[in-house]
Formats: C-alpha cells, structure tokens, sequence
C-alpha cells in the first residue's frame, strides 16, 4: 500500500477551556474518499484547515507527501481582489495545470467566467469556488461543506464529477445523501478525539450509536465501580495500611477519571409554538402568474394546500421556488390569478437569508427582543437562559453578539425564535443550512409531526424525503408539476434518477389540485427476463461482496501485516478497492431496475 499523501497525528488544540482537539488524528492514502463529520463546534473545520496548512496545532505532527498536489475549499470563499470570475479560478492553477480545464469546469457549473466577483449570489460564489479547487485535478481535495447555497442539480453534477476524480478526497458536510454517495470511509470527531470506521457514511449513524452505548455502559460500571470502593474505604475490615493506602489512591483515581469524563454532547429540544387549529383550507391558488421582464417564472399555475400538508419546492437556483412561495402565502402579488388564504392562519417564516438576524444584537436580546430576560413559549413565561439551554446554547453566551457566532450556532438561534412563536403554518426557506445531523434529525422529526401545514424549499434530499408529503417540481416557462411524497418518490413519478434528468412529456403541465401526484409515462409495459433476472440475483451477488470485503478489511486491520509481507498487503489493498467499486456498480444497477420496476408497476 502506498504511503499516505497526508497524515496528522497526535494534534492538539485549546481555546480556553476544554481542548477543542485533543489528539486528533487523519491519515489520507491516495484515492481514499472520507467523510469528516461531528457535532457543530467540534472542531472539523479547525481540523480541516491544519490539514491545508491554513491554521497550525498547538501540539502534534502534520506531513504531507512533497509531490503531492491540494487544493482547500473553505466555507466562505474570498473572491475579493479579482475583476472576474474566471481570474479567481485560474489563480489556483498549478504550472502544470491544464488552463482549459477552467472554461470545461465554469461551464458545467453554469458560469461564463465573465461575472463580476462582487455581484455574485451565494450559490454563484460556492460554485466559483468549486471551480477553483476542481480545475487544476489536484491529489488531494480538502472540502467543507461544499454543498452548501448549491441547487440540487448542482449537487447531482459535484457527486458524479467526484466520483470521476482521482483525488483523495476529505469531506464534511451535514448532507447525508452526499456523503452516502461520495464516501468510502468515515472519520468521527467527537469531543476533540477521532474514530474511524473503514466503511462510507452510510452505516456511521449506527455505529456511532453503538459506540455511544457502549460508552454509557462502561460509564455506569465506573460509577458502581466508585461506590463500591467508597463504601470499601468506610466500612471494611481494616488491613495492612500500605494495602489500605493503595486502594485509596486507586479509588482517587477512579474518581477523577468519573469526574474528567466528557459525555457527549446533548440534543437540542425542538418543538413548534402551539396555536389553535386553522381552517382545513389552508392556501387556494387559481391561474397564478409571475414574469419579471420576459421570462416567466410562474405561468398558469393552480393548487389547493389543506391542512396537514407538508409541501415541498425543489429545483435548480433561479428556478422561482422562493417567489413561488411568496406567492402562496401571500407575501408578494401576482401579476394575475389569484390566492385566498384560510382563516384562522398564524404564519411563521422562515428566510433562506436569515434577514432576522443583527449582528450586533446579543442572543438574549434577539430571543426576547431586548428589554426583558422572559419571554413567552406556548403561553408559560421562561427565562431566556433555560430556553437557549434547549438549542445547546451555554448560560455564558447570552449576551455574545450574532456577529461572533457560528454558522450552526446563528441556525439554531433563528429557530430558536422562530418556534417559540405560536404558529400553524411554518413557512421554511432552507432550513437545514449550517445544521448539524442531530439537531436536523430533531427538525425532521418536528416538521414531519407537525399537526398544522408546512410549506418549505430544501436541497436536502434526505430532509425532503422524511418531511414532504408533496413535491413541486419547475418543469421550464414557468410551469411546475406537484408530485404525491418526497424528492426519491418524485424521482421514482418522474421515471428518472436525478431531477436534472428532465422528462420532456411533463414540461408545461400545470401542478394538480391538492398536490395529486401525476403517473409516470413509460414505453416500457414489462420488465424482459434479462432484467428480472437480475433483480432478483444481484442482491445476493452484493451481499457475498460485502461477505469478501469484509474478509479483505479483517486482513488489512492485521497491524503486522505490511511489515511481514508487504507485497501482499499491497495485493490485498487493491482486490479490496476493486471489490468496493464492483460492489458499488452492482448497487447502481440495483437501484435502476427496481426503480423501472416501480415505474412501469406505477
């Protein structure tokens, strides 16, 4: 096996109080692709910027392989400095680097290389940086969060160019279709220490929680382990004193390894703001229209949303989602058609732009709105400290700034306040953004349980596929299509597997009344026998892979293995590469036939 390209060890780092890492650990071979993931603030990025040499440890070793080319995109990207677009990536040519392959990339990201740096939206900007960190194909890709601002086009494009690329490849995001797709290995950072698991982030989650469990076990036969010897020291037969002294300081250790112990960190407590129920009518749209100049952006557009609907809009950028939201909730006026609100309506809204938030302005202040430290949740008076306690916030923190806070930390503080007012329809514009996994499980469950009606715009596939109960889909010139369930069901509706791969048979059909889902076209009446066939044996053809990968991971975790022969560690670490990608081929294939199953089946 080839040397690593990049290796940390032992790397340690402390602001304050608690050390933020405390012997973290990467190593990256070549062609690896790992997912970085833990809880916001636990010191990924911190981790990732060390690894690009952007940010230095207070203790630990950092190597990287001389020869080797990386390239770093951080969450926000500086643009400043360059007249446009297309200058900002070919500054992070190489001399080696082929300078077509700047026009190639901007242009599959939907640039011209012409634009101006100053002007460009959120999502202009991500994909800029992209550009700049794709184009010069470097051996090593350090990305955070690079699906964040992205449309999900966009993110189906990164996952298959990604997928093409020879690079190693470091990942975090909190996007979990993603890094199902893009990882074969996953590195935990939890409480400033790393784990890894030699497997993609699809099968973390319950590992994880194993680990947590495990922990807790061992953690409670600590304490009994404490108690017992306590009431060894008060009422036990007294022996030899040097015997007697030993135990004491054994049980003084006990006690400080209980005391230093850091458990993981809790759950923030989600729940809406509670109101009386609105009419079963909730939103009625008729022959809607919106242009802005020639372009139409809602064209002929009708829809009826009852209460208990969970409806969500999905599309490229640009496509209209956010006006067509302000549209239905009556936020912005059409230019013809109409839309009659229900009665008994108490709307909260949620901005993709988090507009609410003052820099300036402290977390109290911006929770209870200044003067007061109460304020009012489901009608009982609580303290502002204890209800920031709900969204992970620490007592010290409330008279931080906005300014100072984190991007998962400003999240959850405009949540904060959006569901502690009473509401029956929630209104949610990206709400996953900068949301860590446990906090967007919570909202998944809180949307998802939600007794009044949701109408939301979202990128996060796996968000759209546990919360929506319809999906509204731009179909060009200005029509959208509603489809019955999540984004995979829409796909499933659709007969495609991505939403880029547009049908042409649906373009310029008008969404259907209460979000009714429309069938799928196929020419397909039957499945041929080949293709049954298939169906029915590749599952056990994947499962005896993960039976000889799983045999060839046991081999490679024997430590002495590269020492004793390392010809066959090399030949034991290829068959398993090759065994991986043969398995991930037989999944893909997997996935189209029982998709066209489901959609000649309708």
């Amino acid at each position: 096996m080839a040397p690593p390209l990049l290796s940390l060890d032992g790397i340690r780092l402390t602001f304050g109080g608690q050390p933020l890492l405390d012997g973290a650990q990467l190593f990256v071979s070549p062609g690896e692709r790992i997912a970085l993931v833990g809880r916001n603030g636990s010191g990924k990025s911190t981790l990732l910027k060390i690894a690009a040499g952007l940010a230095e440890a207070q203790e630990g070793t950092v190597f990287r392989q001389p020869t080797a080319t990386l390239r770093y995109l951080p969450q926000a990207a500086d643009l400043s400095g360059f007249d446009s677009v297309h200058g900002y990536v070919e500054a992070g040519l190489g001399p080696a680097d082929d300078p077509n392959r700047v026009v190639m990339v901007l242009d599959r990201l939907g640039l011209s290389g012409e634009e101006d740096p100053a002007t460009l939206s959120g999502g202009e900007a991500r994909r800029a940086a992209l550009a700049r960190v794709l184009a010069p194909q470097p051996d090593i890709l350090l990305l955070d969060e690079p699906t964040n601002h992205l449309d999900l086009t966009t993110i189906e494009w990164l996952e298959d160019e990604l997928a093409r690329s020879a690079a190693a490849l470091v990942v975090i995001s909190h996007d979990r279709r993603f890094l199902e797709r893009v990882s074969r290995a996953t590195v935990w950072l939890d409480r400033g220490r790393t784990r890894r698991l030699e497997q993609g982030f699809a099968r973390f989650e319950d590992w994880r929680d194993g680990v947590l469990e495990e922990e807790e076990r061992e953690l409670h036969k600590l304490g009994r382990q404490v108690a017992r010897e306590e009431h060894w020291l008060r009422y036990g037969v007294t022996a030899r004193r040097k015997r007697n002294m030993r135990r004491l300081g054994e049980l003084h250790a006990l006690r400080e390894r209980l005391r230093t112990h850091r458990r993981a960190e809790g759950a923030a407590a989600l729940g809406a703001g509670e109101t009386a129920d609105s009419g079963k009518l909730v939103i009625e749209a008729q022959g809607l229209e919106k242009r802005y100049g020639a372009r139409a952006v809602v064209r002929d557009m009708s829809i009826r949303i009852l209460r208990g609907d969970r409806i969500a809009l999905v599309g490229p950028n640009g496509a209209g989602k956010t006006t067509l939201l302000r549209l239905l909730i009556g936020d912005l006026a059409p230019d013809a058609g109409t839309v009659r609100l229900g009665a008994r309506l108490d709307v909260t809204t949620l901005d993709q732009r988090r507009s609410a938030l003052a820099p300036d302005q402290s977390v109290a202040d911006f929770l209870t709105g200044g003067g007061s430290d109460m304020l009012s949740v489901n009608g009982e008076q609580r303290h502002v400290v204890s209800y920031m306690k709900d969204f992970l916030f620490r007592p010290e923190q409330a008279r931080t700034p906005v300014r100072d806070l984190s991007g998962g930390e400003r999240a959850r503080l405009v949540l904060a306040r959006l569901l502690a007012r009473p509401a029956n329809l929630l209104v949610l514009d990206e709400p996953t953004n900068d949301l860590d996994m446990e906090t967007l499980d919570l909202l998944q469950e809180l949307v998802a349980g939600f007794p009044g009606t949701v109408v939301l715009v979202s990128h996060d596939r796996d968000f759209l596929d546990r919360t929506a109960t319809s999906t509204l889909v731009p179909e060009g010139d200005g029509r959208w299509t509603a489809y019955a369930g999540g984004y995979s069901d829409m796909l499933a509706q659709r007969g495609v597997r991505r939403l880029s791969d547009r049908r042409t048979e649906a373009a310029g059909k008008p969404a259907r009344e209460g979000a009714a889902a429309a069938k799928p076209r196929s020419d397909a009446r039957k499945l041929s026998y080949k293709q049954k066939y298939a169906l029915e044996t590749l599952p056990g053809r994947i499962a005896a892979l993960e039976a000889e990968i799983g045999r060839l991971e046991a081999q490679l975790a024997d430590p002495g293995l590269y020492e004793r022969d390392p010809q066959r560690f090399s030949a034991t670490a290829g068959a398993l590469e090759g065994k991986r990608a043969e398995k991930a081929g037989l999944e893909d294939e997997w996935l189209e036939l029982e998709m066209l199953r489901e959609t000649i089946e309708g």
